[in-house]
């Protein structure tokens, strides 16, 4: 699943800057969906698109390659003792794994999925985006509902 996410990530990636210049949109559902080309070299939303190049290289490249290292560890540690644990480590693992080659190769995260409703527009985002979106629900369901039950036959 995770080779899965990158590969898709980063096709999409390629098929977007082969065939749209920087900022083209396309039409998908006209007043809801445009494929378009962003380059954004901030965080979520452009966020700190604008920073100096040690606050950029620590928190767009350092901070989230130390991360990664990290939920290897939690995917590992959870693979025997909850699947959805893992699933979700993993999609956040291949979401940031997608987004930093970007980062690393290109110095800016390529975005083409744009929702919008009349003149409102949600941030542009990629599958990388997506797959980490997915399991931040992942993550509350789990808090809200699951790691109770864990909890509980873990302790029987």
């Amino acid at each position: 699943m995770i080779v899965g996410v990158i590969l898709l990530d980063q096709f999409t990636k390629g098929a977007i800057q082969q065939n749209f210049t920087l900022g083209e949109s396309l039409s998908v559902i006209p007043g809801f969906f445009n494929l378009v080309y962003v380059q954004n070299s901030g965080a979520a939303f452009g966020m700190g698109a604008g920073s100096g190049d040690f606050i950029r290289i620590t928190f767009f490249l350092v901070l989230p390659t130390i991360a990664c290292l990290w939920l290897l560890w939690l995917i590992w540690s959870t693979r025997h003792t909850s699947a959805w644990l893992c699933t979700t480590y993993s999609l956040i693992f291949a979401g940031a794994v997608g987004n930093l080659i970007d980062r690393y190769s290109l110095e800016y995260v390529v975005d083409m999925f744009d929702f919008y409703i009349g003149t409102k527009h949600f941030a542009a985002f990629n599958i990388a985006d997506s797959a980490i979106s997915i399991a931040a629900v992942m993550l509350i369901i789990d808090f809200m509902f699951l790691e109770k039950k864990r909890n509980e036959k873990a302790a029987s």
